[in-house]
């Protein structure tokens, strides 16, 4: 069955994915050159800031010029500035009817005036961002109106047009009915095999569920995809639950709710695809239209921290109320963008001031450890990591990550026997882990004990992600540590055209060929390992490799060469 994010990407498969200048070859002759060619360069950028200040100044001469046009429109979505734009929205859906970008404009301005018949009246007249998101904003615009029969047509309508079998008609649908106090319909939507096991909808079904006083119901909901995780937004729903309340259906309680859903749907469906910046205009208007959403702040902040627009990413995560009980997520957000602006030590002190404001938030202590594992502090990260731990009274399956990164702390210390009691751990949770797996069974190679067992994780690890490099190395790398050389060369070989980058690799893959006796072909790949900037200490073995060859230095350092030495 489709998803509902392949049904929303289905939606717009027939929208342009640009935003701004990108499409357009040349500079109309009676614009500014230079303020129409620094516009352009802005969009290769993604500089928001300076594409809407050199668009603004090439309109002086163009006033009426479709792509200098979309570039303000989208420029000043992108930051956050919906204040001027119903000018350059009407001016472009003037001169290009249909205009998909001063659709959206105008929508988002209708919606937030509340102008819900403006909105209908828009759409009879042909205006459109497309068929499938025209037909839930007019199902939406309707229930802005009271007409909640006509709506719930619209709703249906809206997803026969987009032919799809996805779930998210019947969600917006069911999100309708709740508002208007039928949650005994609303419930029985979100009920259905067919619906999302997503947060929103499973968040929204527990709430619809206690004003049916089916609290009991609703416990199971938590206890079967939340008990555990540590969300403290959901650990309070429960606890109002177990405590006989009656929680009130909040997810949506507007129909401008309903349409910044749509939009952030959409924006969450187009995350991670061909064009951030286009994906971003949703996003904003989504945030515009529901400031206060938690989830809205954190995609609108990581599409801007994907375009390299960090202090944007930076207002918008700061836009959050500290009061707000997802306040946390958008500091993780606030301390991700500081690391991608190179501002680690910054990055630090927000982590360490969260880790010490929220000591009961297992999120914030793992990015916190994490961070200090990046900063090569293991010491650090292992006593923040076992007090994430100590927070999980019974560690279920959702902890196997944070055993996994303590034992590769522990590990990194030498700390073997802890290392291997976490990574086992990690196994016990997540049988079958790969990454696990192969960590534990090349750790074990490294020391040589367990060689067996090792081999038989690594397999294990390697047939479950028969194109993942780094394990399809250790396979190579135990085959040739078990003195299999022959056999050692295919998937080293294999590992090293995934991976044709890694020092590590190519410097296995030349003790591969200097094993079988392919000595020209392993001081080239010794030499392409050191063109790619190994540590200081492995090159210095590169070196000696290069030197006196492999199986002098393996002599040198008391282990048994790959074939005897001939001294004569």
């Amino acid at each position: 069955m489709p998803t509902r994010a392949s049904f929303l990407i289905r939606a717009l498969s027939t929208v342009a994915f640009s935003v701004g200048l990108g499409a357009v070859s040349v500079a109309p002759v009676y614009a500014d050159a230079g303020a129409y060619l620094a516009s352009r360069q802005a969009t290769f950028d993604n500089n928001f800031e300076e594409l809407a200040q050199y668009a603004t100044a090439a309109l002086v001469e163009a006033p009426k010029d479709v792509a200098l046009l979309e570039a303000v429109l989208s420029a000043s979505i992108a930051r956050g500035d919906f204040g001027g734009i119903k000018g350059y929205a009407a001016v472009l859906e003037s001169v290009d009817s249909g205009n998909q970008i001063a659709a959206m404009a105008s929508f988002a301005l209708r919606v937030k005036a509340g102008d819900f018949d403006g909105v209908i009246s828009a759409l009879d007249d042909g205006q459109s961002i497309s068929s499938v998101v025209d037909g839930f904003m007019r199902a939406w615009a309707l229930v802005g109106k009271g007409e909640i029969g006509a709506a719930v047509e619209a709703f249906d309508a809206a997803t026969l047009e987009g032919q799809a079998s996805g779930f998210f008609g019947p969600f917006n649908k069911a999100m309708a009915y709740a508002m208007v106090g039928d949650f005994e319909s609303g419930e029985a939507l979100l009920s259905d095999e067919s619906a999302p096991e997503t947060r929103d909808a499973l968040i929204a079904r527990m709430q619809m569920l206690s004003q049916l006083e089916r609290n009991d119901e609703a416990l199971a909901l938590y206890d079967a995809f939340f008990d555990g995780v540590g969300d403290v937004e959901l650990d309070e729903l429960a606890d109002a639950l177990r405590a006989g309340e009656a929680v009130p259906f909040v997810e949506l309680t507007t129909a401008t709710d309903g349409f910044a859903n749509v939009f952030y749907e959409i924006a969450a469906a187009l995350s991670g695809g061909p064009s951030n910046a286009y994906t971003l205009l949703y996003a904003r208007i989504a945030l515009e239209l529901r400031p206060e959403r938690a989830q809205y702040v954190l995609l609108t902040g990581e599409l801007l921290n994907a375009l390299g627009n960090f202090d944007l990413a930076a207002e918008v995560y700061d836009s959050l109320p500290s009061d707000n009980p997802n306040s946390h997520l958008t500091e993780l957000g606030r301390a991700e963008t500081l690391r991608n602006a190179g501002r680690e030590d910054a990055e630090m002190d927000v982590l360490r001031q969260l880790a010490e404001a929220h000591p009961e938030r297992a999120d914030v202590l793992i990015s916190y450890g994490d961070a200090l594992r990046r900063a090569e502090d293991n010491a650090g990260a292992i006593k923040v990591y076992t007090r994430a731990i100590d927070l999980f009274e019974t560690p279920t399956r959702a902890q196997w990550p944070l055993f996994f990164t303590r034992g590769i702390a522990h590990e990194q210390l030498d700390m073997w026997a802890e290392s291997e009691a976490d990574l086992r751990k990690a196994l016990e949770l997540e049988p079958g882990q790969p990454s696990v797996l192969n960590y534990l069974g090349y750790s074990f190679l490294e020391l040589n004990v367990n060689l067996d067992e090792a081999m038989d994780m690594i397999r294990q690890a390697s047939e479950a992600r028969p194109n993942e490099g780094y394990i399809t190395d250790s396979l190579a790398w135990g085959l040739y540590r078990l003195r299999r050389y022959d056999e050692a060369v295919a998937p080293m070989e294999k590992a090293a055209a995934l991976m044709s980058t890694d020092p590590i690799v190519n410097d296995h893959l030349g003790d591969v060929y200097w094993a079988v006796g392919r000595e020209r072909e392993a001081r080239f790949q010794w030499r392409r390992a050191l063109s790619f900037d190994p540590e200081e200490v492995e090159a210095e073995r590169i070196r000696l490799k290069l030197d006196i060859g492999l199986d002098r230095v393996l002599t040198q350092e008391g282990a048994e060469p790959t074939r005897p030495l001939n001294d004569g």
